[in-house]
């Protein structure tokens, strides 16, 4: 049976991981949820997830260490802006933890750290048509166990590992404003729980990994950054934006 872990705050990730099972079937589980002993009944594994700062989130990287290591394994990394140096990370883990790593690819999607300047929605739908091209080839070659690694090896991940332990000082800088109908939501889908609800105030912690899930999927786009209350969100369109953190068995 496949295992398809997959990683998403807005829904990019999951729907790969749906296209997969689609093609290859499978469990899909979220990886925040996964449970070490749920892999002995895989004989194939694929990792879909996001691409932060030129590597990995926080969730995908700790889980390498937490597979067995005599599947099948590969990664689909997906990304809105620049991929760097991530699929050369997502093969010095596998190697690291002797993983029988079988693949590794990467799919432009659509931006969604978009704090800034949101890309606008034909440059969406543009990254939507090519991604569901490059989707298919993708699955077909992992139904065919088409050995593919990254030939070009970045020698260095100096950046990320700078980044990755001040990825929480972003939550210093977001707040919500009075639309803020103290749901919980955010709470909820929070995958780091870095969010707490105390007397009806949201407050976040130290322990954001910048996902911006919270950001994106506030139903009343509440939660703003530095003070700016700009209208522009992403979730993914061709996916129920209530799935995303949820397990999909047979």
């Amino acid at each position: 049976m496949t295992g398809i872990f997959y990683f998403s705050s807005t829904g990019n990730s999951l729907y790969i991981a749906k296209k997969i099972k689609e093609r290859l079937q499978g469990d899909i589980i979220y990886i925040p949820n996964y449970k070490e002993d749920e892999t002995q009944k895989f004989d194939r594994i694929i990792i879909v997830s996001p691409i932060y700062s030129f590597g990995l989130p926080v969730q995908t990287y700790d889980l390498f260490s937490k597979l067995p290591q005599n599947v099948k394994t590969y990664v689909v990394l997906n990304y809105g802006g620049m991929a760097g140096g991530a699929c050369s990370m997502a093969l010095e883990l596998a190697q690291k933890y002797n993983l029988n790593i079988r693949g590794i690819y990467k799919i432009k999607m659509p931006e969604n750290y978009t704090l800034f300047i949101p890309p606008p929605n034909l440059y969406n739908k543009m990254s939507l048509n090519s991604a569901e091209k490059k989707t298919e080839r993708v699955i077909k070659a992992i139904g065919r166990d088409v050995l593919h690694l990254p030939k070009n090896r970045v020698k260095s991940h100096k950046l990320y590992y700078s980044n990755k332990p001040n990825w929480y000082l972003i939550a210093k800088d977001f707040s919500v404003t009075d639309d803020c109908t103290a749901c919980g939501k955010c709470v909820q889908i929070c995958p780091s729980k870095n969010i707490v609800l105390n007397k009806g105030e949201v407050q976040f912690k130290d322990k954001c990994t910048a996902c911006l899930g919270c950001y994106h999927r506030c139903p009343q786009k509440a939660i703003i950054y530095k003070g700016r209350k700009k209208k522009h969100r992403y979730i993914n369109p061709y996916i129920n934006e209530n799935d995303i953190g949820k397990n999909f068995d047979k």
